[in-house]
């Protein structure tokens, strides 16, 4: 049966366009309920339990399933994820208001119902001739859609009575909008808000504490009192901006002061691109990483970012009084080319809200339900939980959503959704980091799994389409022992005109991984593959990363060639590029750097065996590297407006000062006008008399370094790599781990006609989205990586004790000096004030730069002993604490 709507649409031009749209309705989908002779079995993918082994409900003692509606699925879908909940019905009407409405509840709905062991079944509602409703006159497109649903549930009920009238199946409308669910009842369907269903599920008690709270009221506090004024309605904020009252920007709260924040204004203006918050009220229930609109202050009012720390130790939550005496504090003395563009916020537009780790402190009233949750984050504020597991959850690591914040409540509310388990177990914390970071590491799914090639798997006539057979050439790969997926391998050759013959392989991922497929997404959303101490999270699976992509020895694989024609000097005289099949050799490194391998987690830069194997890794850098300018040469030429390529921004000079004093205190000179130039000085700074000075200057000068980043060429004019020295740059030569690499794969595909392109290739908004997303990613994943090395070294010296070791101070502050320690790689701070001891007296010289404490005088790079030890005063921020031994 066909449907058709048609409508009048103004074109751009100013002509008028005649739309006609198709809708097809039809008698063959499926109910989703096994043996129903009705619909003869017409459904695919997961189905309904036949009788519904679901826990007993007080209220619904016969067998039945559930049916939600929209923002039962958008609020509750901690409920929902439950193991508990099964044998739910998920409405095409629902399932697409919740796509439009959050991309990440869409996700985890899309994977619930992929999950077979849940049984939920998605129903095309909009498309069965007997469930699909016209909107009707004077009807909004919410009412029409409350409709909708309430027309699928009458239905469902009335069809599984042909099943069998003694299974008496029921189907129950979950809804937590009150008209809607009186409707329900006045038609005879049964229904009850999402509230009254879980607690009539007394064999789960736990799952009360999942319920997301969403009614302010309930929770007000006892005294009524309101802190924070009332936030704008987004058309006033939107109309606001517009006029430029307000500015819009990102909410970036400080990790030292819960009483300050930083607003990062959206746009190219450079003038008050950093307003500052100050104050619990001007701060309004703002959270990390949220959209906000801020009302600009007079300059009369601005102030200077605070150098005092201040975390929030949970006062009393009635006494913002207290709050005020604390702000008091930020308030000090400072010269007016210190202060900063200052304001308030005045409306949220966006709330960027995620899951937090962190831990229970539990109220200190017995038999309590409410308690404050303390997020491992310090950026983020205590939430409010209501749980009837507190003493159960003590002392370990739980994650908890926020649900609002009312305007008078100190805490914003929320609710407990998983508990992690022991603070300070391995799996816990790096469960923790992960979760923390924003690191997808869920195991792959079966719609991604699908796309994997059949095994046993080998190379066809048809793989061998526009591809080179170098079965015939000597390659080989040089890695690390024990390491599975390996990106690329070499081959040289001496040519018959005496010239040389230099080709990079790389494994050819983009073969495998086809544009726009469910593995394509998965790997573009998680950008990279992550290291850990002892962990590997891959950016595709594990057959592709470990198996069918890695260029493992003696075994057939399909390459991706860059060869190039070089004379005695390595001049390139001619480049080519080719897909490829390969037959790859593997070098094993010998002993010594295979012990190595196993001291690398002590980073330990002074051990000999470091410079035997960095000649063999250096022969093969350089050619990755070279491969990488060449690969960028090619897809430039070709895609002069959507190449992805890779930058490294200049330092400004200024970053550099701390370097050239440094280096000037031990009579040497560094120069930082080029890249170039720095690297020849760096290479000419040595001191027999001191052979690790050089190490330590080449940390320092890394420090001084800007992050590099990804970008489409078509949205920037500044392609060049200073790290590099290179005028253009891409990365091409590890795409088992890096989703930028495919994404180059695939241009110079296309670029030399070896693969055809797509519509999102040659899109530079939609590349720019993409390098956005890998630039995060790869920001993530090293904060996760360096986390998870301060957790193992935690542990390391959990069981060590207190230890004594030789350490170099890398800076020295005001009141504290950094040492690096060589033999565990660790750099930590050493404070000369002491909580309840007499101050020392301390002179910070910046010039030289030093610190005299009493009448000790400390520089960079002077050697010293400090004492290492583990703090566990705090459980969830444990820390190594550094205190000096000599000099006294």
């Amino acid at each position: 049966m066909l449907k058709s709507r048609t409508f009048l649409k103004k074109t751009r031009a100013g002509g008028v366009m005649k739309i006609v749209r198709e809708h097809y309705l039809r008698d063959d989908i499926g109910c989703g309920a096994p043996g129903c002779a009705a619909c003869g079995g017409a459904h695919e993918g997961p189905a309904l339990e036949p009788q519904p082994q679901d826990p007993a409900s007080s209220l619904c003692p016969r067998p039945h399933y559930l049916l939600p509606d929209t923002n039962v699925l958008l609020h509750q879908i901690d409920v929902l994820e439950d193991p508990a909940i099964r044998n739910v019905i998920v409405l095409q009407t629902v399932l697409q208001e919740v796509r439009n409405r959050s991309a990440p509840v869409y996700k985890r709905i899309r994977d619930v119902t992929n999950n077979r062991e849940k049984h939920f079944y998605t129903f095309t509602n909009e498309h069965h001739r007997e469930t699909y409703v016209e909107q009707e006159q004077g009807e909004n497109a919410n009412d029409r859609n409350d409709r909708a649903i309430r027309v699928a549930a009458k239905w469902y009920n009335e069809h599984l009575k042909n099943i069998s009238a003694e299974n008496q199946l029921q189907v129950i409308f979950i809804t937590n909008d009150r008209k809607n669910k009186e409707k329900a009842v006045e038609e005879g369907i049964p229904a009850f808000t999402c509230e009254e269903y879980v607690k009539s599920l007394t064999a789960n008690p736990e799952l009360i504490d999942r319920l997301a709270c969403l009614s302010d009221e309930r929770n007000e506090i006892e005294s009524g009192k309101v802190i924070f004024s009332e936030h704008l309605p987004l058309s006033k904020l939107q109309q606001g901006i517009k006029s430029g009252t307000y500015l819009q920007g990102t909410f970036r709260a400080s990790r030292e002061n819960y009483l300050e924040a930083t607003v990062w204004i959206h746009g190219d203006t450079e003038e008050n691109k950093e307003i500052i918050i100050q104050g619990l009220k001007h701060l309004n229930r703002a959270v990390h990483e949220d959209i906000v609109a801020v009302e600009l202050f007079p300059k009369s009012q601005w102030v200077a970012p605070s150098s005092v720390v201040l975390h929030d130790e949970g006062l009393n939550e009635d006494d913002v009084e207290k709050e005020e005496e604390r702000e008091q504090m930020l308030k000090t003395a400072v010269s007016e080319k210190m202060l900063k563009p200052t304001g308030r916020v005045v409306g949220i537009i966006k709330r960027n809200w995620r899951p937090y780790c962190g831990m229970l402190s539990k109220s200190g009233i017995k038999e309590s339900r409410r308690h404050l949750f303390t997020p491992a984050d310090k950026r983020i504020p205590r939430i409010r939980i209501e749980t009837r597991q507190a003493s159960t959850l003590e002392g370990r690591r739980i994650i908890v959503a926020i649900d609002g914040w009312p305007r008078n409540s100190r805490y914003p509310n929320g609710h407990f959704v998983k508990n992690l388990g022991d603070v300070g177990e391995k799996e816990t914390e790096t469960e923790v980091l992960l979760l923390e970071h924003d690191v997808p590491h869920q195991p792959f799914s079966q719609a991604v799994l699908s796309f994997l090639p059949k095994m046993p798997w080998s190379i066809t006539e048809k793989d061998m389409k526009n591809r080179e057979d170098l079965r015939h050439l000597c390659v080989c790969s040089v890695d690390p022992p024990g390491c599975t997926d390996i990106d690329d391998a070499l081959h040289c050759r001496e040519l018959e005109n005496g010239n040389l013959e230099v080709g990079v392989h790389i494994a050819d991922v983009s073969h495998f991984i086809r544009p726009g497929n469910a593995l394509d997404q998965e790997s573009a959303r998680r950008g990279t593959t992550v290291y850990l101490c002892e962990k590997r999270i891959d950016m595709v699976p594990e057959l592709l990363s470990s198996n069918l992509c890695s260029l493992r020895s003696n075994v057939d694989r399909l390459a991706f060639s860059c060869i190039w024609e070089m004379n005695r000097n390595a001049e390139i005289l001619k480049t080519r590029f080719t897909k490829s099949v390969i037959n790859s050799k593997a070098l094993t490194l010998s002993s010594p750097e295979v012990r190595f391998h196993m001291d690398s987690e002590t980073h330990d830069p002074i051990d000999l065996q470091t410079k035997e194997l960095r000649e063999t890794n250096s022969m093969v850098e350089e050619f990755m590297l070279l491969a990488n300018i060449s690969v960028a040469k090619r897809i430039h030429e070709e895609f002069s407006e959507h190449a992805l390529l890779r930058k490294h921004p200049a330092p400004p000079p200024s970053n550099y000062e701390i370097l050239v004093k440094a280096a000037k205190s031990k009579n040497l000179e560094i120069k930082t006008d080029t890249a170039k130039s720095l690297a020849d000085s760096l290479d000419r700074a040595e001191s027999p008399a001191f052979p690790y000075l050089n190490t330590l200057l080449r940390i320092l000068t890394t420090r001084c370094m800007m992050q590099a980043v990804y970008f489409c060429s078509g949205m920037d004019n500044d392609f060049h790599h200073y790290g590099l020295a290179s005028p253009i740059y891409t990365h091409f030569t590890s795409p088992i781990r890096r989703y930028a690499d495919i994404i180059v794969h695939r241009l110079l595909a296309v670029a030399i006609g070896a693969d055809c392109t797509y519509p999102e290739l040659t899109d530079k908004h939609k590349l720019a989205d993409i390098c956005k997303n890998l630039n995060f990613r790869h920001k993530m994943a090293q904060y996760a990586q360096r986390a998870s090395v301060a957790f193992h070294t935690q542990l390391f010296f959990k069981s060590k004790g207190i230890v004594s070791e030789e350490a170099y101070i890398l800076f020295v502050r005001k009141n504290a000096i950094v040492v690096l320690i060589p033999k565990y790689g660790l750099e930590g701070t050493v404070f000369f004030e002491e909580k309840d001891k007499p101050k020392p007296g301390l002179t910070y010289d910046d010039e030289i730069p030093s610190l005299k404490v009493e009448d000790t005088v400390f520089h960079i790079f002077d050697k010293v002993k400090v004492k290492i030890m583990l703090d566990s005063s705090n459980l969830q921020h444990q820390k190594i604490r550094m205190s000096l031994v000599e000099p006294q």
